[in-house]
């Protein structure tokens, strides 16, 4: 999985491969990184080469707070904890909120993904799923991968360029996916002033030349769209009794990309992005799901189906 900082299975990835070796992880992380986090990933499995740690420290905390309605605020941690009663907690001590900026066309940043980063054994992984990546790294990532063997590529696009002043700027980075998996308030953001109807946009990035879009709704579920025949899924979300939804949304990417690889089948693989999001959403901290009841997922997947609708 090829993510930012902040991503569900680890708080620093910047991308995943998957093949016959198991999962590889890939990303920047800076001195200052918990080892243990990283030796944790390797107990788990995860073939972590491909994080590379940086010679200087990079502040990498990410604040998120929910309200009742499960709405993320990620702005001014300390009036949040005063609301809240709760003592502000050392760790966020000299916390500063990543300010919302636009993507570079033509600068990458010191965490941008490099070609250089990825092993090159990676490239004979199957798959590829790309978490937020900048804009420039997101246009050179894709190209380098397709030089192995890679087939099957997703996406879940950064904020930096779900932005108006990037529309004619996406067929570059929409052409030639497997999948283009967006949250809502991305999308919305960039078709704003064209449209407001989910599906037409839905439809709109896929003529671009990517097979399926996926919009991610949070406590909603998805719409899923396959270009191929032009059908449209509506996905509610499994119903769990939800303690921490921090990175339910990259749950989904890797639940997805697992399932369209093993079965092809567009509606399967959103019912498994779906299940890994619920799973996640029950508990806190990056390692749960690894823990849950063999069979669970199986089990939910399959109530999950009678659920879907077309629209």
């Amino acid at each position: 999985m090829l993510d930012e900082p902040g991503g569900s299975l680890l708080y620093a990835a910047a991308g995943l491969a998957v093949w016959e070796k198991g999962i590889g992880l890939i990303g920047k992380v800076g001195a200052d990184f918990p080892q243990a986090w990283l030796d944790k990933l390797v107990q788990y499995g995860f073939d972590c080469r491909g994080i590379h740690i940086l010679p200087e420290q990079v502040d990498q905390r990410y604040f998120a707070a929910y309200t009742s309605s499960w709405e993320c605020q990620i702005e001014n941690p300390v009036a949040q904890f005063a609301q809240s009663g709760h003592p502000f907690p050392k760790d966020l001590l000299g916390y500063n909120p990543p300010p919302h900026r636009l993507d570079s066309r033509t600068r990458l940043g010191p965490l941008s993904l490099r070609g250089g980063d990825i092993p090159s054994d990676y490239l004979d992984a199957a798959a590829a799923h790309l978490c937020p990546l900048d804009y420039l790294a997101g246009h050179l990532i894709p190209p380098y991968l397709r030089q192995g063997h890679i087939t099957t590529l997703t996406v879940d696009p950064s904020p930096g360029y779900m932005d108006p002043v990037f529309w004619d700027d996406m067929p570059v980075i929409i052409g030639g996916l497997s999948a283009f998996l967006t949250s809502e308030k991305k999308l919305t953001r960039l078709f704003e002033g064209r449209s407001i109807d989910l599906w037409e946009m839905a439809d709109g990035l896929a003529k671009y030349g990517c097979e399926l879009v996926v919009i991610k709704r949070g406590a909603q579920g998805q719409y899923l769209f396959d270009a191929g025949n032009r059908t449209r899924w509506i996905v509610p979300a499994y119903p769990v009794n939800v303690y921490d939804p921090t990175g339910a949304g990259d749950a989904f990417c890797g639940g997805f990309l697992a399932g369209w690889r093993n079965t092809y089948d567009p509606l399967q693989a959103c019912l498994q992005g779906n299940i890994s999001a619920s799973l996640v959403v029950e508990s806190s901290g990056v390692f749960y799901p690894c823990d849950t009841l063999p069979g669970l997922a199986q089990v939910r997947v399959q109530a999950l189906k009678q659920m879907v609708q077309r629209a």
